[in-house]
């Protein structure tokens, strides 16, 4: 028994291991979540930003545990969920894309407009195809039993990761921002996140067809 308990305990560690390169890879790659929260930060500034970046550390993983409990289930029984899914996908990433090319500029944006809360960045998960790849992926590489711990342990991986990324993708905003102090400069900027924010899908949807 104390030889099955230690074979068991190694190879929960290199599964952890596994697990945080693979969480480490997939979440500070250029993705929906890490372009938006640079242009937030570029255009909002750090604090009022972390609602946006609470929202996506925290979201996401919720995302995990409620997905692999089963949600998945849903689109086994029907299908076309899955299209409506993608639908919704494409239609908030052309309205966010849109928010994104005509944000004011800073001093205009202190009344005009204001960063994703952290409701609207939580919910924003359920229609990021890259985040419904990484949870399915994950799920099914790491949390192979589909026990509530075995879930909650990916979750908590993506929790800690998650919440480094983020912050650095917003940071990252924040310093660029002072290289955006003349509005034609942030213009061509937003344009740029805008258009990048559109072709993140373009992988995620290749692989789906």
């Amino acid at each position: 028994m104390a030889r099955i308990f230690a074979h068991r305990c190694v190879m929960t560690y290199d599964i952890l291991l596994a697990l945080a390169f693979f969480a480490f890879v997939t979440v500070f790659s250029p993705g929906p979540n890490n372009l938006m929260l640079m242009a937030s930060g570029a255009n909002f500034g750090l604090k009022r930003s972390v609602p946006h970046l609470l929202g996506v550390a925290t979201g996401f993983p919720a995302m995990i545990v409620l997905v692999g409990l089963g949600v998945m289930q849903l689109f086994d029984a029907y299908p076309v969920s899955h299209t409506i899914l993608k639908v919704a996908s494409v239609a908030y990433m052309l309205w966010l894309a849109w928010k994104i090319a005509n944000a004011a500029p800073p001093k205009e944006a202190q009344a005009d407009s204001r960063p994703l809360t952290y409701l609207q960045a939580a919910a924003f998960q359920w229609v990021n195809p890259k985040a419904w790849s990484m949870a399915l992926g994950a799920i099914t590489l790491y949390a192979t039993t589909r026990d509530l711990l075995a879930i909650v342990i990916v979750a908590g991986v993506y929790m800690l990761i998650g919440s480094c990324s983020a912050t650095s993708w917003t940071v990252l905003g924040t310093g660029i921002r002072r290289l955006l102090a003349k509005p034609g400069r942030l213009t061509v900027f937003n344009w740029c996140m805008a258009a990048l924010l559109l072709a993140s899908l373009v992988p995620t949807f290749l692989a789906t067809t």
